[in-house]
């Protein structure tokens, strides 16, 4: 991972000069994994410091998301408040070459006699714990417990005393590294790739960091390490030049992000090995990147999985009504030959006198046909010649009607198809798990998911009051909001905006309702530009370029008949071309 002991080093510098002489005022336990602790100091500024020890997304830094709590609080959410809630931070110490922070907390007990803990932060692979030791270095308690059983090496409960992770065994600290040292690992390297070797020679660097020392050297990330033996100078100027830095206190934030502005790694040192491929570009603090980089990607995965059911639910729905409209169309072709079925029966009728009783086959002259011949008609033996004719007229009127009601239950199949895909849109773009039981609650009211039932317990009701939509404040000073799935899209436009409001919407796709609160006054074209992104961005059409946005005034915005949640027709519109970009998007985000 990016997050190696040499990132986190200059990360703690940086958290150090922000959070000492803070006091811990709440500690928070969104998730399993993840610890906020809310920090308060003395001019009244605030921080909320995030730990997270998740097999993906390990990490420690200033947040400005916002999770949502649990009604109860887990058992070691409990303790750490018993323990470190007023706590002081005196000091936070880093073993060196380790991806292990400990922070030293000081506080005082109900006699005002002082004591102290330490909060130690492992982030050491699948071994990711939170520990909580005393003064005497006994174990209180920790996240992950770990038993005899599971490894003996190192056992982690409470009352035990606190032992540092062994020590990567075969690899050296670049830090404590001589010249003569490295003469030597390079001498008896086996025939592999310079970052491989980087890596597996030494800790605290990330096969990132191996990967661009090889590349600074030699300007290849694979070249091989027996190939570079009768050459050796430029792997060694690489690689003490990010010593040297590391050293100097030179460590920089750098993110780097792809052509559509998605985010791919980070960096403690601006990153060549890329060229032109990436983009490389300096954050303005370790916390600000990794909070843009974790945080959302994080919480976009743990939506991601609680939407996975629904989500299952409804594409199965979805692969349905596509088969059943296909069938249906099918069908409707079929009725499209029905004259076949009328010129039959007539000839039927203007041949009565050639068929004789128990007739299977009819040859007539067939005058429906421009070029002249016959026609052979299959005949029922069991029915008269009228009856056969009959048979044929009955038939074509069938399929008159099955036109006219096949090309309704089409149309509105398709209907039923465009809601399901902008339904599936949104749970892409959901939040909060508070979306998702707004969508869940939609689908569950239009009939396409069932509620599930609950056993021993009242079954869940659909919930009657809708969430406030996303909101945003234009560089002007104009409220923008964006809804976030249908039920909100319907009452954002139809019930909670003025009629003056500007409306805007992303052209023929599905996307968010946005609107401008006037207030009686008219935005100016900045702030229009700025809706407009707003509706790009929370629309199908997020990664695109350039994305066309119609709005209008919300007076000639209008429910269709019959029309399903979120469903709008609009008229008297203008277009805009708008840019969905992300850094813009969060700067104009109102978190009041």
């Amino acid at each position: 991972m990016p997050l190696d002991a040499i990132f986190l080093g200059a990360l703690k510098e940086e958290l150090a000069l922000q959070i000492l002489g803070k006091k811990i005022d709440k500690v928070l336990q969104p998730e399993r994994d993840l610890i906020i602790l809310s920090l308060r100091g003395s001019g009244g500024q605030a921080h909320r410091l995030l730990i997270s020890v998740g097999s993906e997304d390990t990490r420690i830094h200033l947040t400005g998301y916002r999770y949502e709590n649990p009604k109860t609080p887990p058992m070691f959410c409990m303790l750490l408040r018993k323990h470190i809630s007023g706590a002081e931070i005196k000091d936070i110490t880093q073993p060196p070459g380790e991806r292990v922070l400990a922070f030293k907390l000081e506080s005082s007990d109900a006699m005002g006699i002082k004591s102290e803990k330490y909060l130690i932060v492992e982030m050491i692979g699948r071994r990711t714990n939170v520990i909580l030791k005393g003064k005497n270095n006994m174990i209180i308690d920790c996240l992950r417990r770990i038993g005899y059983g599971v490894n003996d090496s190192r056992v982690v409960l409470p009352g035990l005393f606190y032992h540092d992770p062994p020590a990567q065994e075969g690899k050296l600290n670049p830090f404590y590294t001589t010249d003569e040292d490295l003469s030597n690992l390079i001498g008896n390297a086996a025939d592999q790739t310079a970052d491989k070797w980087l890596q597996s020679a030494f800790t605290a660097f990330s096969p990132l960091i191996c990967r661009e020392i090889a590349w600074r050297a030699y300007g290849a990330t694979d070249i091989s390490i027996s190939r570079v033996k009768d050459d050796t100078e430029k792997l060694r100027e690489a690689f003490y030049d990010i010593i040297r830095r590391v050293k100097n206190g030179s460590c920089e934030p750098w993110l780097i992000t792809t052509s559509d502005n998605r985010m791919f790694d980070f960096s403690f040192t601006q990153i060549g090995q890329y060229e032109k491929k990436f983009t490389v570009r300096r954050e303005n603090s370790f916390s600000d990147m990794l909070d843009k980089y974790y945080s959302r990607t994080a919480k976009e995965k743990r939506i991601e999985q609680k939407c996975a059911s629904t989500l299952k639910a409804i594409s199965t729905v979805r692969e349905r009504l596509i088969r059943k409209i296909a069938l249906q169309t099918a069908e409707l072709e079929e009725t499209k030959k029905r004259d076949h079925l009328r010129e039959c029966g007539d000839l039927i009728s203007a041949n009565f006198h050639l068929i004789g009783k128990g007739q299977q086959l009819l040859s007539a002259e067939d005058f429906f046909s421009g070029s002249g011949g016959s026609r052979e008609i299959i005949l029922d033996k069991m029915k008269s010649p009228q009856q056969n004719a009959a048979k044929y007229y009955k038939a074509y009127s069938k399929a008159k009607n099955a036109e006219k009601f096949l090309t309704g239950l089409i149309s509105n199949g398709e209907k039923e198809l465009e809601y399901i895909d902008s339904v599936m849109e949104q749970l892409k773009r959901t939040e909060t798990e508070e979306d998702l039981n707004e969508i869940r609650d939609e689908l569950c009211s239009t009939g396409f998911i069932k509620q599930q039932k609950q056993t021993g317990r009242k079954q869940h009701k659909v919930k009657q009051d809708i969430a406030a939509p996303l909101s945003f404040l234009s560089s002007g000073g104009f409220k923008i909001f964006a809804g976030k799935n249908n039920l909100q899209n319907d009452k954002l436009t139809l019930k909670s905006s003025a009629r003056t409001d500007l409306w805007f919407h992303a052209q023929k796709i599905h996307g968010s309702h946005v609107v401008i609160s006037c207030a009686g006054t008219s935005p100016d074209k900045k702030t229009i530009q700025e809706a407009a992104a707003v509706a790009a961005y929370y629309s199908a059409a997020r990664f695109s370029g350039k994305v066309p946005v119609d709005y209008t005034l919300v007076k000639n915005v209008k429910k269709p008949s019959g029309g399903r949640p979120g469903m709008v027709i609009y008229t008297d519109y203008q277009t805009i071309i708008a840019n969905p970009d992300e850094i813009l998007i969060e700067k104009l985000r109102d978190r009041s």
